[in-house]
């Protein structure tokens, strides 16, 4: 007598299967149909022209593809496989099969209404009693993007290949004009080899003109801020009576830099420094996330390397959330978002901040973590008076969120969702993706803290 229990497969269902009853009631698939069929999604709807052939549903395309990014699924052809191996794609596609052209156009077509769509998400969770504008933890990721940096060029670079390919398509030109051609290898086409070097000529040309351009604008931005220096000096040098200390700014120089680089594939990418060691071309990734929630309150895409210049526009995306959400009364950020223009925004928008000015030492002394410093005096800078804020056991408890909050989330969507590069291309794809990367995050977020709210119940 066999121990086993017998199986079949060959026996076909009396019935139809339903597809409904093979999904647990509490799964992620089913939140995502739920709350996607209750967005507004007019302006999706609308887009369609009514021509040709009856289309697939913008809340059937828009849930396959927020599953997908939510379980790690990206590629729009994986998304189409899915829909016959997975029972939860199954469950959302209802028994249908989107192909991939269709999935990745949609994606394409409908990025700027994924903001709206955000925004509507958040508010669905505030509903939900999930999430209240409170503390705000602010920072960014390196996300490669979907270019080569072998695929760039430098500006430098191009001037040296400028020089030798003039000079082969030269000695090619000499040869074809030679009445004996002994001296050329069998195989080799002429024209060929002279027209591939005088379109890379061409390419070289372009390129170097877009980096030409761009410096001339950082040149333009750089000298005003250069002035803005040069005037803040002479004014505080009227108002003491005496020299300021410290060193004059030093003029920005005009012209393109010999590492000015401009990728080929991506122009709007940039070389970045990531996390490891080692340089790769990539997009700086945004995000505010609540303390308490984890979720991500406003996401954004940056072409900068570093954070210093990401706070004044995230504090305006987080103002122009709907009321409802609260209002954010603290930001907490490392040390590449800390200047103090930064910390007299944060105060002109009512938020406090905590910024660190400096890395601190790992592994202070038992006594030092636990002791208060002394009061700031009156007329205190900026600097000292958020190194005081920090110093204190209040500022080093609210600091401590930071870590705890915006750093898991990244970690998660990058190590365990995998996402660690964008599909599309161009600035605006790539911030359109992003806000779809923290709107799949936000539902998976959502649907595991749904239990402890009655009301969603």
């Amino acid at each position: 007598m066999s121990n086993f229990r017998s199986f079949d497969r060959h026996t076909a269902y009396l019935l139809p299967p339903s597809v409904d009853d093979w999904l647990p009631q509490d799964h992620l698939a089913r939140f995502i149909v739920e709350v996607v069929d209750g967005l507004d999604l007019r302006s999706m709807v609308n887009a369609y022209g009514g021509r040709g052939s009856a289309a697939y549903h913008p809340s059937l395309l828009l849930s396959l593809l927020i599953y997908g990014y939510a379980t790690g699924v990206f590629s729009s052809r994986r998304i189409e496989r899915a829909t016959y191996d997975s029972v939860a794609f199954r469950f959302i596609s209802a028994g249908a099969h989107p192909d991939h052209y269709t999935l990745a156009t949609f994606r394409r077509r409908f990025l700027g209404e994924l903001a709206d769509l955000f925004v509507q998400v958040l508010e669905v969770a505030q509903e939900m009693k999930l999430v209240k504008l409170g503390t705000i933890s602010l920072d960014g990721t390196k996300v490669q993007a979907n270019a080569s940096r072998h695929s760039a060029l430098s500006h430098g670079h191009i001037e040296k290949m400028e020089a030798q390919l003039q000079g082969e398509v030269q000695e090619l030109l000499a040869l074809a004009e030679q009445a004996d051609q002994s001296n050329v290898p069998d195989g080799i086409s002429l024209p060929e080899e002279i027209q591939r070097r005088e379109d890379r000529l061409k390419a070289m040309a372009e390129a170097k003109t877009k980096i030409e351009a761009r410096a001339k604008a950082r040149f333009e931005r750089e000298q005003a801020q250069y002035q803005a220096k040069l005037a803040a000096r002479e004014e505080k040098q009227k108002k003491n009576g005496r020299k300021p200390g410290g060193r004059p700014p030093k003029p920005p120089t005009a012209g393109p830099k010999a590492k000015d680089q401009l990728n080929l594939t991506d122009e709007e990418s940039r070389i970045m420094p990531v996390a490891g060691g080692g340089f790769e071309q990539s997009y700086n990734a945004q995000a505010a996330v609540d303390a308490d929630s984890m979720l991500v309150m406003a996401p954004a895409v940056t072409q900068a390397c570093n954070d210093k210049e990401q706070v004044e526009p995230m504090l305006a995306q987080l103002a122009a959330l709907p009321e409802s959400l609260g209002k954010a009364d603290t930001l907490l950020a490392d040390t590449g978002y800390f200047s103090a223009k930064n910390v007299a925004a944060c105060e002109k928008a009512g938020i406090d901040p905590h910024i660190a000015v400096k890395r601190e030492n790992h592994h202070q002394p038992p006594l030092a973590r636990f002791a208060e410093p002394m009061p700031i005096t009156e007329g205190s800078t900026p600097v000292e008076r958020m190194v005081h804020k920090l110093q204190t056991q209040a500022g080093r408890t609210a600091y401590a969120l930071c870590k705890q909050t915006v750093e898991p989330v990244f970690g998660i969507i990058k190590s365990v969702l995998g996402f660690r590069q964008f599909s599309l291309r161009g600035l605006d794809k790539v911030s359109g993706e992003w806000a779809l990367v923290c709107l799949a995050w936000n539902l998976k977020r959502m649907a595991v803290l749904r239990p402890k709210s009655a009301q969603w119940a």
